[in-house]
C-alpha cells in the first residue's frame, strides 16, 4: 500500500547537541570536510546509506544514539568548536571586504542550483556551475543573494531497464526534510508572492530560504493551497514542460524572484542589490519587474530601461540557437496584457525579445535576445564560447565585426573544496600543512611520488567500489529479489587505466563516438598487457529519444560477457556519484562537436584531483591545454560530412589511447611507479588548480563585471535618475539622426614609402547631419589586410576633433604608428559616444568609410 502523503518529522536534538543542528542548517557542510566528518561519526552506516545528508541522518538516527552522543564530551566539544568556526566564517572579513566601492549586494538568478546531492534541484552543468558560484562567493565574502525555484520533484531519477532504455521517475521532495526555512513576515505569516495572470487569475508562491555559507538562496514554490491544481504544478519539475508551462516558470523566476528579494529585504533589513546577474535567459523577466517599479517612481519605459541595463549582467551558456527558450508572440502578448506588470506596455515587452534581424523569426519572442537587450554587460563562459556567442548574436549589432560585438567571456571554474577528494586534501594537509589544494606546491619534495601514486590509486579504488555497489543496486531494483550475478563483484580493476566520461546526453556531446570502431575499442579494453576500462554516466532529457537510443547502444555494448568487467554505464548520474567518479579516473574524456561545448566543467573537476584530460579542443580545454596536462584530440573541421568527421576524430582518439596514453600509464620503473605519468599529474595540479578554481571565476566576475556595473548603476540613478532621463533622450536623438551621418572623405599622408617606425597621418571629414561632434567617436581601425582587404589583428586609434563649422563636415585627425612590417590596411569608423555607454557598439550604430 502506498502512502497518500509523505512528510518529514524533524528530530528534536538534546540541548547539548544544539551545535549539531546549527551545523546541519547551513549548507557549508556540503563542502566543509571537518563538518562532514562530524556527521559521519553520528552513524557511519546511515551516513553512507543516506547519501551524506545530515538532515536525513538526524531524522533517522536512534534517539538512544543521540543521547549517547550528548554524553560524549569529545563529540560535544568538537561540535561546538565547529559551530564556533562556522560563526567566525560567517562574520569575519574576507577577500571581498578588502575591496573599495564594491557592490553592497549582488542578486544571482538561475533556474537550477546544484549544491549537494541531498538537494536535487539541478540537471547538469548549468546548475552545478550556479551552486559552485554561490559557494565560492561565500568563501570570498561576496554578498550574493541567489534566486531560483523549488521543484517538488527536482530533476528525474534515472534507471536503465533490461533493454538498456532509460526510464524516468520523479520522487517527490519534502521541503521539511531539507535544510531550509520558509521566509516569513515580521508577524510570522508566510511571505506570499503573487503574479496576475490572464482571465483575472493569479499565481501565488511561497519563498524558501537556504543558507549556503554566507550566501542566502531564495527558492519560490507554487505548491500551496491558494493555487489551483494546475498552478500548484508550475514548480513541479525542472525542465519538465514546454510552452506555457515553461513560460509560467520563467515568469515566476524573473518577476516573482525580484518580488521575493524585496520581501526578503523588508524582513531582513539588509542592503538592496546594486547588480543583477542573470545566469542564462530563463530569468530574463527580472528586468521587466524592475522597469515596472521604476515606472511607478515616475520614469518612462525607456528611462527605466537605462537604469536596469546599467546594473544588469547577462551570462549565456549555450553555443547553439536551439538551446534558447523562444515563445510565440501571441503567448507573450496574452500574459503581458494583464495587470502582471503595472505601467509596462506589452508592445515594449515584445520589442525586447523580437528577432528583428536577418535570419530571425519576427513571430517569436527570444529570451536570450531579451536578456542581452536588458543588460549592459554580457559574457560567455570560456574564451572560445565568447567568440561563438559574438558570432551567434552578432546580428543584434549590425555593421560591427564579430570581434567588436559587446559580449566578453569569463571562463567557468569549479569549487575546489567541493570537488577535491578528501584523500587529496588529507595528503596536502599532512605534507604541506595546508587545506588549500589549489594553491599547494605540488612540485615539493615533501610529497613523494610514492605518496602521490598511492593516493591516486586509492581514489581509483574508491570509484571501483562505488561502481560495483551502484551496478548491484541497479540490478536489484530491476530484478527484485534475484541476487546480483557474481561477476558484478569483479567489475572494474583498481590497477587498470581508467577513463571516465559523464555528462548530459544531447547529440553534440557524442556519447557513442567511442563505439565508432567497436572492434578497436574491444581491443583496447581487453589488451592483455595494457588494458583500459571505461566508466560512463549521463542522463538524456526525458523527451529526447535520440539521446536515449545512444545510451541504449552503449549499455548493450557493455553487456557483452567479454567486456562487462571493463566498461560500465552507471545510472542516475548526480553529485554523489560525481564526487567519486572524477577523482577515480586517470583520464577524463570529452569529445563534443567543436565548438558546441560552451565550457565543460567536468574535466576541470577531474583535473583538480590529478586526472589528465583527453579532449577535443573545445570549451575550457581550448585555452588551457598545454601538452603536459593531457592530450588534445585533433578536430576534423574540414571533413566532408559528419560521418567522416566522426571517423577521423574517433580514430585519433583510439590512436592517442593506444600509442601514447596507455604506454605512459603502464611504463613503470623498478619501484613500480609511472614516473612520467606522475610528472603530468604534478604539472596538472600545479598549473590548472588555481586557474580552474571557482574562486578565480567569481573574483573575475567581481572585478571585471560586478564592480563596473555597480558604478554604472550608482551613476545613472543619481539626482533622482536625472542621468537616466538624459541618456534616454540622447539615445533617441542619436538614433533619429544617425541615418544622416556619413564619412564624407578620408585623407592620409606621411607614408609615400612606408617603413617600420613611420607614422600614418589621417584626417577624416565626417558629415554629422543633426548630431554634434561630442555625440560621436571617430577612430582609425587598422591591422593586417588579407587578400580580400579584410582586416585581422585589429587595433584602433582615436582621432581628435580639429574643426567644425556650421553646415560643413567636422574634421578629425590623428596619427597611427607603423609598428609592424607586412601588409597593412585601415579604415575610419564612427560610433556613438556617451559617458554612460559601456561599449562603443552598445547602440548597434556604426558608420565607416567606403
Amino acid at each position: 500500500m502506498k502512502a497518500i502523503r509523505r512528510f518529514t518529522v524533524r528530530t528534536v536534538l538534546p540541548e547539548r547537541l544544539a551545535a549539531v543542528g546549527d551545523l546541519a542548517a547551513n549548507l557549508r557542510w556540503s563542502w566543509h570536510e571537518p563538518t562532514r566528518r562530524l556527521f559521519e561519526r553520528v552513524d557511519p552506516v546511515r551516513w553512507e546509506a543516506l547519501g551524506h545528508d545530515p538532515i536525513a541522518l538526524l531524522g533517522e538516527v536512534d534517539p538512544a544514539r543521540l543521547e549517547q552522543l550528548a554524553a560524549d564530551e569529545h563529540f560535544v566539544a568538537d561540535a561546538e568548536a565547529l559551530r564556533a568556526d562556522l560563526h567566525a566564517y560567517l562574520a569575519e572579513p574576507r577577500w571581498y571586504q578588502g575591496l573599495e566601492n564594491a557592490p553592497a549586494r549582488i542578486a544571482y538568478f538561475s533556474p537550477e542550483f546544484g549544491i549537494a546531492s541531498a538537494i536535487p534541484q539541478y540537471s547538469g552543468g548549468l546548475g552545478i556551475l550556479a551552486g559552485d558560484h554561490l559557494k565560492s562567493a561565500s568563501d570570498l565574502g561576496v554578498p550574493l543573494i541567489g534566486v531560483g525555484l523549488f521543484y517538488r520533484a527536482g530533476y528525474f531519477r534515472q534507471a536503465i531497464d533490461r533493454d538498456g532504455w532509460q526510464k524516468e521517475t520523479y520522487p517527490l521532495i519534502d521541503p521539511d526534510g531539507l535544510p531550509m526555512q520558509m521566509l516569513r513576515e515580521h508577524d510570522g505569516t508566510a511571505v506570499r508572492i503573487t503574479l496576475a495572470l490572464p482571465g483575472g487569475d493569479a499565481m501565488h508562491a511561497r519563498v524558501w530560504q537556504m543558507a549556503v555559507g554566507r550566501v542566502v538562496l531564495l527558492l519560490l514554490d507554487t505548491d500551496i493551497p491558494e493555487n489551483s491544481d494546475a498552478l500548484r504544478g508550475v514548480t513541479d519539475r525542472l525542465y519538465g514542460g514546454g510552452g506555457e508551462h515553461r513560460l509560467l516558470q520563467e515568469l515566476l523566476l524573473g518577476i516573482g524572484g525580484v518580488r521575493a528579494i524585496k520581501s526578503y529585504l523588508e524582513v531582513s533589513g539588509t542592503p538592496a542589490p546594486e547588480v543583477f546577474h542573470t545566469n542564462e535567459g530563463h530569468a530574463g523577466f527580472l528586468g521587466l519587474e524592475r522597469i515596472s517599479d521604476l515606472i511607478a517612481e515616475g520614469l518612462s519605459f525607456d528611462e527605466a530601461l537605462q537604469v536596469v541595463r546599467a546594473g544588469t549582467l547577462f551570462t549565456t551558456h549555450t553555443p547553439v540557437p536551439a538551446g534558447i527558450d523562444r515563445f510565440e508572440n501571441g503567448l507573450i502578448e496574452r500574459y503581458f496584457s494583464t495587470g502582471l506588470l503595472p505601467g509596462v506596455d506589452v508592445h515594449d515587452v515584445l520589442g525586447l525579445g523580437r528577432e528583428d534581424y536577418d535570419g530571425g523569426d519576427p513571430g517569436v519572442f527570444n529570451m536570450a535576445v531579451m536578456g542581452l537587450r536588458l543588460a549592459q554587460r554580457a559574457n560567455g563562459v570560456s574564451q572560445l564560447h565568447g567568440d561563438v556567442s559574438r558570432g551567434m548574436f552578432g546580428q543584434l549589432w549590425p555593421g560591427f565585426d564579430q570581434a567588436d560585438v559587446p559580449i566578453t567571456s569569463v571562463t567557468n571554474g569549479v569549487h575546489a573544496p567541493t570537488w577535491t577528494d578528501p584523500l587529496m586534501v588529507r595528503l596536502v594537509h599532512e605534507k604541506l600543512g595546508t587545506y588549500e589544494t589549489s594553491t599547494a606546491d605540488w612540485a615539493s619534495d615533501a610529497i613523494s611520488d610514492e605518496e602521490l601514486w598511492f593516493v591516486r590509486r586509492s581514489m581509483r579504488e574508491q570509484l571501483v567500489t562505488d561502481a560495483r555497489a551502484r551496478v548491484a543496486a541497479a540490478w536489484s531494483e530491476e530484478n527484485g529479489s534475484v541476487a546480483p550475478p557474481s561477476w558484478m563483484n569483479e567489475l572494474l580493476d583498481p590497477d587498470v587505466l581508467t577513463i571516465g566520461f559523464a555528462r548530459r546526453v544531447p547529440t553534440y556531446k557524442r556519447l557513442t563516438l567511442m563505439l565508432h570502431d567497436e572492434a578497436r575499442l574491444r581491443a583496447l579494453l581487453t589488451d592483455p598487457e595494457r588494458p583500459v576500462q571505461l566508466v560512463i554516466a549521463g542522463k538524456s532529457h526525458p523527451a529526447d529519444d535520440g539521446g536515449k537510443a545512444l545510451i541504449q547502444k552503449l549499455v548493450q555494448f557493455s553487456q557483452d560477457p567479454e567486456l562487462r568487467r571493463r566498461i560500465v554505464f552507471l545510472p542516475n548520474y548526480d553529485i554523489a556519484m560525481a564526487r567519486l567518479l572524477y577523482p577515480g579516473t586517470d583520464i577524463w574524456l570529452n569529445n563534443p562537436l567543436r565548438p558546441l561545448e560552451a565550457c565543460g566543467t567536468s574535466g576541470m573537476k577531474a583535473a583538480l584531483n590529478g586526472s589528465l584530460n583527453l579532449s577535443i579542443l573545445d570549451g575550457w580545454w581550448n585555452e588551457y591545454y598545454d601538452a603536459e596536462n593531457g592530450w588534445a584530440i585533433p578536430t576534423a573541421d574540414s571533413a566532408g560530412d559528419d560521418a567522416e568527421r566522426d571517423m577521423l576524430e574517433a580514430n585519433a582518439m583510439y590512436d592517442l589511447i593506444e600509442h601514447q596514453i596507455a604506454p605512459r600509464f603502464y611504463d613503470r620503473d623498478a619501484d613500480g611507479l609511472p614516473r612520467r605519468w606522475l610528472q603530468n599529474i604534478r604539472h596538472t595540479l600545479s598549473t590548472l588548480s588555481p586557474e580552474l578554481s571557482a574562486d578565480r571565476m567569481v573574483a573575475e566576475y567581481v572585478q571585471r563585471l560586478y564592480m563596473p556595473a555597480a558604478d554604472a548603476q550608482r551613476t545613472i540613478i543619481a539626482d533622482h535618475h536625472a542621468p537616466a532621463r538624459e541618456l534616454s533622450a540622447w539615445k533617441s536623438r542619436v538614433r533619429a539622426g544617425w541615418s544622416s551621418l556619413s564619412v564624407a572623405h578620408v585623407e592620409s599622408g606621411g607614408v609615400e614609402s612606408p617603413q617600420l617606425g613611420d607614422a600614418l597621418h589621417v584626417r577624416a571629414h565626417i558629415d554629422l547631419g543633426s548630431l554634434e561632434p561630442d555625440d560621436v567617436s571617430v577612430d582609425v581601425v587598422f591591422g593586417r589586410a588579407d587578400e580580400g582587404d579584410d582586416l585581422a589583428d585589429v587595433r584602433t586609434q582615436a582621432l581628435q576633433l580639429v574643426s567644425h563649422e556650421i553646415g560643413q563636415p567636422a574634421t578629425f585627425a590623428g596619427t597611427v604608428p607603423l609598428e609592424r612590417s607586412g601588409s597593412f590596411g585601415y579604415n575610419v569608423r564612427v560610433t556613438p559616444r556617451h559617458a554612460l555607454l559601456a561599449n562603443p557598439a552598445e547602440l548597434g550604430l556604426v558608420a565607416v568609410a567606403h
